[in-house]
């Protein structure tokens, strides 16, 4: 129980100290993956909290995500959004990796929209395609929901029959359509990192059904269905893992495309955040 209510607390000092900064109530709570921080910068009325400023927030580590919570309006919509997100691979647990998503829920964010770069192992896809996540497979070899369960954040058996709401799937492929852009669907698998992987690994997860791999989104889709947030992903593809044509990736290469990918998504979500039914 003690770990119970300690979470509880720490969710509630967090809020409270976002709320000293920007006393708001968001709608959508936004994750901004590796060279995604683009969107940041369109979002009015806008106050920036470093993570370190949080407390109980974990610091990006992570030189391409700029570590803040961005608060403010796009399209009219209230948000929060994280310009750059915490990793397994960092070294974090998964439940400081996915606290940040706690925190957002409990400030009244109903939808999240989580972005990632990905590598991409389906051949239909082409390099800065955005794609909207329709289903996942975590093999990252843990979860953030292990441990105590507290009933007040969530059930202890959540369901994942739809992790990613079909009304929104829906929305975001029309608002594409309506922009004259493509976005596909794919299924997402998440791996621990940091290494990419081999071309023996590429085979076995395209085996397996998946379209993207990447190192993040699912442990924090996990905690935003156990806290009843609506969840809509987006991968920009940012390297093409197909087995038998595969390069050396330079990372500067990915944050370059990312950056193409992610002027597509900065017209998407703030086109779909105006389309959204009202609250």
């Amino acid at each position: 129980m003690g770990r119970m209510v300690e979470l509880a607390e720490q969710i509630q000092a967090a809020c409270a100290a976002i709320r000293g900064g920007w006393p708001g109530t968001p709608r959508v709570g936004m994750i901004l993956g590796t060279g995604l921080g683009g969107l940041a910068a369109r979002i009015e009325r806008k106050v920036a909290i470093p993570y370190a400023a949080v407390p109980h927030f974990a610091v990006s580590t992570v030189e391409s995500h700029a570590g803040q919570l961005v608060c403010g309006e796009l399209n009219g919509c209230p948000l929060v959004a994280m310009e750059g997100r915490l990793h397994y691979y960092e070294g974090y647990s998964l439940q400081q990796v996915t606290f940040p998503v706690r925190v957002m829920r409990a400030l009244g964010a109903e939808i999240l929209i989580v972005t990632n770069a990905a590598g991409g192992m389906n051949p239909h896809f082409d390099l800065a395609d955005v794609v909207v996540i329709e289903d996942h497979i975590n093999l990252i070899g843990d979860n953030p929901l292990r441990g105590p369960n507290d009933d007040r954040l969530g059930p202890r058996f959540p369901d994942m029959s739809q992790p990613y709401d079909r009304g929104l799937i829906d929305l975001a492929r029309q608002t594409a359509l309506d922009l004259g852009l493509s976005c596909p669907k794919g299924v997402f698998v998440a791996v621990a990192g940091p290494n990419l992987e081999t071309r023996a690994e590429y085979r076995m997860l395209r085996g397996m059904g998946a379209d993207l791999v990447g190192m993040s989104t699912v442990p924090e889709v996990l905690v935003a269905v156990h806290a009843g947030l609506k969840v809509l992903g987006f991968s920009v593809v940012t390297d093409l893992c197909l087995p038998d044509a595969l390069e050396p990736v330079e990372i500067s290469r990915i944050l370059e495309v990312a950056a193409r990918g992610g002027r597509r998504l900065e017209q998407i979500i703030p086109a779909l955040l105006a389309k959204l039914p009202p609250a």
